[in-house]
Parts: structure tokens; sequence; C-alpha cells
């Protein structure tokens, strides 16, 4: 039996009679084992783990509410976890406690076609919707690059690769069942395509990061399948010249569906790890292109013709399916090929999000940042909504090596916001980002903080992430 470190400040209680109720109602379903703790205490991101004392694994909504309730009676923390692909270590158990696993709720529980919706639960995985969703005509677009549950998702505010044409899930959740602080169970939003009914608690739950309810269903937007898809690579001299035919076909409202930046190291990761051939080690654009055949065609040579007007090269567009999955295979297997440059090191990813006319300023200052401190830091983003990652390679042994890279990290953070935008355009704050959420948001604080007090007022849910509780 294991319990929890005792946290006077918090006021909670032992969290044994609480493993010991989970492990008497739910059986095999409740584990104690270090190894599936140890899975659960971090995510895909910096690994410091924290471990949770049990891990239980609900079939339903009613199982949600009743573990949730057990917590709230005890004080204990609770967290939920999808497949564990967040970045800012979401999904931590930064105080031990329950983590409840959604793999056991991962039913697809309707598709209306007519109305170009679904319902899900938490633990569908987004790659398990679209499978599903085979021969309706629709498909879901949000697309992180994992194969995250929608649940996590939702929690998270994921965006990815076709945000700048489809949105982010703030756009594409129209409705959620969430299982408040105390065990409740509530409805918010629905199916309709627009309302004015109340306060919007969907879009208020959407991004929290689980601390201020569990989210066990979700309503989701579909749409139909276009009927051409198009998408195109283009190689580039220098990372400036690949960033400004962004910000150009941006201006000039082309409606691409992906624009995905590969700088000349993540490129070089990508043609080693994925064996893509053909591909210089530079700069490179990768574009996708939806609609009528006739259309996808006249924007491919649209946008042929602004990337050789910034000095594009080797310009290639297919609409062959096989071409354009191994094109995205690499692009989504990016993280792992950055990992695979160094043997040894660990990846500290992190994200930010500015004006479109501020990108190449943004990502070229992030840029140099990176090279004076002599680090191995791929840049891969989202550009097409002037959102970019990094991926900071660092010696896990060297404590300086880390902190190089967590120093690169906070100058980006403050580079965005210092330029108009954001700390994050979708990875989150979870842990590593509260200091910054503060800079960007100033006394607005204060308010998420009021919120959080207001809908947890014992701080069970997540505790530690999303909002800083004291100054």
């Amino acid at each position: 039996m294991t319990t929890a470190t005792a946290n006077p400040a918090s006021g909670r209680r032992d969290v044994s009679g609480v493993v010991d109720a989970l492990l008497t109602r739910y059986g095999a379903r409740a584990v104690t084992t270090r190894a599936i703790r140890e899975q659960h205490s971090h995510g895909e991101g910096l690994a410091d783990p924290a471990l949770p004392d049990v891990v239980v694994y609900p079939r339903d909504n009613d199982e949600v509410a009743a573990i949730v309730r057990l917590c709230h009676a005890a004080r204990v923390p609770v967290i939920a976890f999808g497949v564990g692909t967040s970045l800012e270590a979401h999904v931590a158990a930064l105080e031990g406690g329950v983590t409840i696993d959604f793999a056991e709720m991962n039913r697809v529980l309707e598709v209306n076609v007519e109305d170009l919706d679904c319902r899900v639960q938490a633990g569908v995985t987004r790659e398990q919707l679209n499978a599903e969703l085979k021969g309706t005509g629709l498909f879901f677009p949000i697309d992180p690059g994992a194969n995250a549950t929608i649940g996590g998702m939702a929690a998270t505010r994921a965006s990815g690769t076709n945000a700048v044409r489809y949105g982010t899930m703030r756009e594409n959740v129209m409705g959620l069942t969430v299982v408040t602080a105390d065990g409740t169970p509530i409805h918010t939003g629905g199916r309709a395509r627009k309302s004015s009914a109340g306060y919007d608690l969907t879009r208020l739950i959407v991004g929290s990061e689980g601390t201020l309810g569990i989210i066990t269903e979700i309503q989701l937007r579909l749409y139909g399948l276009p009927e051409s898809i198009t998408a195109a690579v283009c190689q580039f001299p220098d990372l400036g010249s690949a960033v400004r035919t962004v910000i150009a076909a941006m201006q000039m409202s082309i409606p691409v569906a992906r624009i995905e930046l590969l700088d000349d190291v993540q490129m070089d990761a990508c043609i080693r790890y994925s064996k893509l051939e053909g591909y210089e080690a530079k700069p490179t654009l990768f574009f996708e292109f939806h609609g009528t055949t006739a259309g996808t065609a006249e924007q491919a040579e649209l946008m042929q013709q602004i990337a050789s007007e910034h000095g594009g090269s080797a310009f290639a567009w297919t609409s062959a399916q096989e071409e354009r999955n191994k094109l995205w295979k690499a692009r989504h297997q990016a993280y792992y090929a950055a990992l695979a440059l160094k043997p040894g090191h660990q990846a500290f990813a992190t994200d930010a999000c500015v004006p479109i006319s501020k990108l190449a300023d943004c990502v070229l200052e992030t840029r140099a940042d990176v090279e004076r401190e002599g680090m191995t830091a791929p840049i891969v983003g989202h550009v097409g909504d002037g959102n970019f990652h990094l991926v900071l390679l660092f010696d896990p042994k060297d404590p300086a090596d880390r902190e190089r890279a967590e120093g690169i990290a906070r100058r980006c953070s403050a580079r965005a916001i210092a330029m108009g935008g954001t700390c994050t355009g979708e990875h989150g704050i979870g842990v590593h980002k509260l200091d910054a959420l503060v800079e960007e948001h100033g006394d607005a604080v204060k308010v998420m903080r009021a919120i959080k007090h207001a809908l947890d007022p014992t701080n069970i849910l997540n505790p530690g992430k999303t909002v800083p509780m004291h100054d």
C-alpha cells in the first residue's frame, strides 16, 4: 500500500483510505503497482516524474463522478489522464493522489451525419474517431501530431497542423459532459451551432487542463471530406525566406489547410529518421490544400509563384495519397526525429505564437538565441497561424545544460509576449509556464485564480497546474 506525502498547508488527509476504497470497489481496475504509477507520472515532455498513489480505469460517467466524490470528501488530488502526449507536465501528480485513466471510456457514442457532429467519450483518440467516421463522408480535422485523446485535446485546447483552416479545439467543441470538483456531472453547450444562453461554460472548461472539471464526453463539429487534397513541399536557402513566404501567403488569403515549417536542423533530422529521399537539409515548408480538384491545383500553382519570389526551389506537389501520407508521417515524427539527433539527451519542447507580421522576427531572434547558447534545438511550426515550436535537446546529467535550455524557453516566451503574442499557442501552461502566464496576463490572473477557487475550493483538481494560486 502507498500513501501520499503529507501536505499540511493543503489540509489534505492521508490518501490511504481513498486507495483502499478504490481497490475494494474497482478491483483490477484500480492499480497501485509502481510500474503503472510511473507510466502515469509524466507526459511526453520534460520527464520530471511525480507519481500518483493509484490509477483507476472507469467505464462511464457515473464511475468518474463516484471517484471524484470520494476524492472530494477526503481532499485528495485527482488528475485526468488520456494517453500522456501533453508536453507541459499536465499529468504529473505533483501532490500524489488519484489518476483517472480514460482508456476504457473509448466509445463513439453517436454520429449525426446530416448535422455534421458527433459525441464521444473522453478516451477516444483522434485516429480512432476518424477511422470510425470512414464511409460517412465526414472527418474530424484537428491534428496536434500525436494520436491524443479527444478529452485531452479539449482539456489542453489543442490545435495543430490543420488549425489555419479549421481552427482549434475551442472552435470545434460544441458541448461537454464534465464532472465538477464535488463529483457532480454537468452538461455544457449542446448541438446547436450558436447559443446566447448564459455563461459559456464550454469555452471555460476547454483549455483548463483538468483544473476546473474532469471532461468525460465531448460533442464535436465534423466536416465533409474535401473532393481533392493536394500536398506540396518547397525548400529555401534560409529560414527568413521561408517565413516571409508564409506571411505573403497569409496576407494574400490563400486558403491553405496546412503550412508547416521545418528549419534545416529539423529537416536534417527528418531526412535521417523518416528516410525522406530527394530533399536537402534546408529550411522547408510543407503545404496542404483542400477543395475541388481545380481549386487545389490553382492554390498550389499560386503558392509556387509566391515561394519562387522568396527564393524557394524544388517545389513539388502531388494529390497521390501515398505520397501525401509519407510527407505528413515525417512531419508527425518530427519530435522523435529530433530526439534521435542526440542519443542520451532529453527534450524540452516549448512553443510560442505571435501575430503573423511578427513571425519572422520572433523565429529568427529565437534561432539566434539558440546559436549563442550552443544548443541543438530544431524549430518546427504551424506557421500559418503564427505558431512555432522548439525542441531543446540537453544532457540530463548536466544541470547547466538544462538551465541553458530552460533559459532559451523563458526568453522565447518573453519575446513572443513582447511582440503582442502568447507564451503558448497550443502546448498549454501546465507547470512550466506559470511565470509566463503572469507576465502575459498580469492582473487578469487574479480573475483566473478566483474562478479556480470558486469551482474547486479545496484545490483537488490537478493542483499546481495552469494558474498560480499565490502571488
